[in-house]
């Protein structure tokens, strides 16, 4: 059965052998984990597909006066790492079973892949400028990340990777 999940004006739709979920939103990680050595931070959406764990934080910059992160790939790469590690930590300590399970799973992935999904305003003008240059951001995510992700993708609703079992609409 497909996965339905929003993020702001976003919905994402999991196709049916994915196992999808919205990480940010686990009683896990905002109970018992979010503020493990101060404070962690969690990414969007997981995704196990096969033997590939999706990694997935999205960003929505096509609404004026959107706030733009000064360093967004330092923001993207806390939290990744801060959402591998807190899934290690809920396959033994989740207190819902759905959560624990899901860890479980997802630890048993063969691959990681890393993917920033960015909606930026399509009419780029001094008004609405771009909010950030793919290219540049994926270069900096891909210093940060590599040994977790060699090849991170920065992606819209329009320029998916057929290998990516999701649609966006939104």
């Amino acid at each position: 059965m497909a996965i339905d999940l929003i993020e702001g004006r976003l919905t994402f739709s999991f196709a049916d052998e994915c196992d999808a979920t919205a990480y940010d939103r686990w009683a896990f990680v905002r109970n018992q984990y979010q503020s493990v050595c101060g404070s962690t931070k969690a990414v969007d959406f997981l995704c196990i597909d096969g033997g590939v764990l999706w990694v997935i934080e999205v960003k929505d910059y096509r609404l004026p006066r959107t706030p733009k992160p000064s360093n967004l790939s330092m923001m993207v790469a806390r939290k990744v790492r801060d959402s591998i590690a807190g899934l290690v930590a809920a396959q033994c300590n989740a207190n819902d079973p759905h959560e624990q399970q899901f860890a479980q799973n997802a630890l048993r992935a063969t691959q990681l892949r890393v993917v920033l999904h960015v909606e930026q305003p399509q009419k780029i003008s001094k008004l609405f400028p771009r909010a950030v240059d793919p290219g540049d951001l994926k270069s900096k995510i891909k210093k940060l990340l590599k040994a977790i992700d060699a090849h991170p993708e920065i992606v819209d609703q329009n320029s998916l990777k057929a290998n990516m079992n999701w649609t966006v609409a939104g």
